[in-house]
């Protein structure tokens, strides 16, 4: 009885830690393509935009959801979340326009499914765009 125990633990902890160890390139299923906001559009802080992708899922479940991150230096860092947990399927959220002034921000569309498939990441440098500066600077 203790090595049956013993055993499902072990299964347990296998199947747990094995998401870290799977490849999640592109080529393994997962691909996400920027629709809006589009390549060198402008957008303003406060303005509501429609932030929205076309994606390749390799896996679906009710674990699965997606993530969508900011980066305000062209891609190199990605500091700022900026969409609520979000059903893959969906593919779309509305996004009110931080006070955050850069001519090359990019966003990164991130999908997981926990223990299933690990988070994947799609950043989307060819459509790199601007938060202007607030019009009374």
């Amino acid at each position: 009885m203790k090595t049956r125990g013993f055993i499902m633990i072990v299964f347990a902890l296998a199947l747990a830690l094995s998401a870290q160890f799977v490849n999640t390139s592109k080529a393994d299923g997962y691909s996400a393509r920027l629709i809006s906001p589009t390549a060198g559009q402008v957008v303003h802080p406060g303005q509501v935009v429609k932030v929205q992708w076309r994606s390749v899922l390799p896996v679906t479940s009710e674990s699965c959801e997606a993530e969508v991150w900011l980066s305000l230096d062209g891609g190199r860092t990605f500091q700022t979340w900026i969409s609520p947990w979000i059903d893959p399927k969906a593919q779309y959220f509305y996004w009110t326009v931080p006070n955050l002034p850069t001519n090359a921000a990019v966003l990164d569309i991130r999908f997981g499914c926990d223990p299933l498939y690990p988070e994947s990441y799609a950043p989307q440098p060819e459509s790199t765009f601007v938060i202007a500066k607030p019009a009374d600077w």
